[in-house]
């Protein structure tokens, strides 16, 4: 089998080492691989794998004529900066930003969802959707596949690794200081968020919506290629790592729910958990660590053409590393690479 040199961009990050976790856990055909982050974190160690480590280089010095493969996650501005370099240098990049997700020349791919579209590949720059949307979109394909939907009304409970580990830190002092009964001052968030949730993700736009809302809202259009109806309201919890999904949607057709279920139990990457009894149900707390989203709570409403239910999955895996590893497993196979 063919190996591939590849560069992880934002390396030291929650996501960078989720994966490099993942490459060698599912075995990806690597033949050299390189850490990449701001000069800061030069030459710092991070592992790879059970035995080796890797040293951080400076992603401003790095050359990537060598490169066959850029899996990135350092933030929307470091990516308008180095991706167009990457690509001209002859690389593939899949971006873990919000940066080239919505424009129209780039496939944005879950390839439980829309895998046909990795053959867009003229600028040779694949997004990674946001992590809500991933999950959703996960969850919501075999309802789209069987009764068509219409609209989606969904409210996130999104988990502090979310935002970085800044913001995972913050809960944790938060926390502490509480039983301390010292004041508490946030510092990544606009509120705290110990024992709190804050309906604010990223910044606000003129319509009143997030750029968290917006993001969600027009990548499932894209994905999807439809002009469906979304409404979203993100939110962030105290949770450390799984993000958690109240998710209604309207259909073209009358839902059948035993039709329904049927076709998520043969779909790889996604769980049916909804035993209709005290626990019978997936947490965020133990999605934590697994690759598939979770449905759970699956019940019609009004009408046989309403349905709600409950996702759940680990944002930092199948919301970001673990979907961006599968992208690159899908160029793989399409031989794209």
């Amino acid at each position: 089998m063919k190996k591939f040199n590849i560069a992880i961009v934002g390396a030291t990050g929650n996501v960078g080492r989720e994966i490099l976790n993942i490459l060698d856990s599912r075995k990806f055909p690597v033949n050299k691989i390189y850490a990449l982050a701001s000069s800061k974190s030069e030459g710092i160690k991070i592992s790879y794998g059970n035995d080796n480590e890797l040293t951080v280089q400076s992603l401003d010095k790095f050359k990537f004529k060598d490169i066959d493969l850029v899996l990135s996650s350092p933030g929307s501005k470091v990516s308008e900066k180095f991706v167009p370099k990457a690509t001209k240098e002859g690389a593939i990049v899949i971006d873990n930003t919000s940066f080239f997700r919505l424009k129209k020349d780039i496939p944005l791919i879950i390839p439980e969802v829309n895998p046909d579209d990795i053959s867009n590949l003229k600028k040779k720059i694949i997004a990674n959707p946001n992590c809500s949307t991933i999950q959703m979109l996960v969850a919501l394909k075999p309802i789209e596949d069987l009764f068509k939907i219409k609209k989606i009304i969904v409210s996130t409970y999104q988990s502090t690794s979310g935002a970085g580990k800044a913001a995972m830190d913050e809960l944790f002092h938060q926390t502490l200081d509480v039983y301390k009964n010292k004041p508490l001052i946030p510092k990544k968030f606009t509120k705290r968020i110990a024992f709190n949730l804050i309906p604010h993700i990223d910044d606000f736009l003129d319509d009143g919506n997030t750029k968290e809302e917006n993001k969600m809202i027009e990548e499932t259009k894209k994905i999807l290629n439809s002009k469906i109806e979304v409404f979203s309201t993100c939110v962030r919890v105290p949770v450390f790592v799984g993000h958690g999904e109240s998710i209604y949607v309207e259909t073209e057709k009358p839902v059948d729910l035993k039709k329904l279920t049927t076709k998520i139990k043969k779909i790889s990457g996604l769980s049916l958990v909804d035993k209709r009894i005290d626990g019978g149900y997936v947490t965020p707390d133990e999605s934590a660590g697994e690759d598939d989203v979770f449905i759970s709570r699956m019940r019609l409403g009004y009408n046989k053409k309403t349905l709600g239910l409950w996702v759940v999955a680990d944002n930092l895996r199948k919301g970001a590393a673990l979907n961006t590893v599968q992208i690159a497993e899908l160029l793989v196979k399409k031989k794209k690479l």
